[in-house]
């Protein structure tokens, strides 16, 4: 079993409990506006030119981002950190990308993790089906679930995919008492509008057993990428979100009885 990731993080401390080995995978089928790793979005290992000057002189150099790797492989690289998990009740984090997309190489490696006893957590989008969603639910042992725009116009025109899916999902992961977490990323003038927090506050009043949210501000560090892989920035200098806004964010969602951090 083959999969493809295009970076390996380790001693994360903002993607699940202790710390953590982040595995990011490639491919994804959302195309978010703001999404910090679009270097993870096509699902093949992608060509690059990287620019370096020295003394005058520029040098470029070709690269790849992306690579295949066997479940064996990429469990070997997980037990190397296995003491940082014991000691700190941390374990592995499957991100991306979107894990789910590459469902058996997922579910493989997840399986692998747990017969050795190390903690997972999966970061997806929720935008899968409800049969992968269900399967997953009995092997891992975390959700890190992303909710972003409830209107299913504005969800695809900033994202290109509706949220229906990802919805669904979420209620079904709620009604049967799954660990999750939910992560909100906070995009000006995009997530934070006074619709979708009115929308995304009905929603989250529904739910009965999940109980976690992070806050997850926008930052615009990523843009080189886009240049990097001839990609569009489409954010263009949309600023941070301000620290007042943040914390009356925080307290909106406590106030409907959630356990709030503002980052991951």
């Amino acid at each position: 079993m083959v999969g493809t990731i295009f970076d390996i993080k380790h001693f994360a401390i903002h993607d699940g409990p202790g710390i953590r080995q982040t595995i990011f995978f490639k491919g994804c089928p959302l195309k978010c506006w703001w999404c910090h790793n679009p270097e993870s979005q096509n699902p093949e290992p992608q060509q690059y030119f990287q620019t370096n000057r020295l003394d005058g002189q520029v040098f470029t150099k070709e690269k790849t981002v992306g690579y295949p790797i066997s479940v064996p492989d990429l469990f070997q690289i997980i037990e190397k950190d296995r003491v940082f998990f014991e000691e700190s009740a941390g374990g592995v984090t499957f991100s991306g990308g979107e894990p789910l997309m590459q469902f058996e190489f997922l579910e493989a490696i997840v399986q692998k993790c747990n017969s050795a006893g190390i903690h997972t957590a999966v970061d997806t989008s929720g935008f899968t089906s409800k049969k992968n969603i269900e399967k997953l639910s009995e092997m891992t042992r975390l959700f890190l679930y992303d909710v972003k725009i409830i209107n299913s116009n504005e969800h695809k025109k900033y994202t290109g995919v509706p949220p229906g899916p990802i919805i669904e999902n979420l209620l079904w992961l709620d009604k049967n008492n799954i660990n999750v977490t939910l992560r909100f990323p906070v995009i000006p003038s995009i997530t934070d509008t006074g619709e979708n927090m009115s929308a995304l506050k009905t929603l989250l009043s529904q739910l009965k057993s999940i109980h976690n949210l992070d806050i997850l501000p926008f930052h615009s560090m990523s843009k080189a990428k886009y240049k990097r892989f001839n990609q569009p920035y489409k954010m263009g200098n949309t600023p941070p979100v301000s620290d007042d806004a943040l914390w009356a964010m925080k307290q909106d969602f406590e106030a409907l009885g959630f356990e709030v951090k503002i980052g991951g």
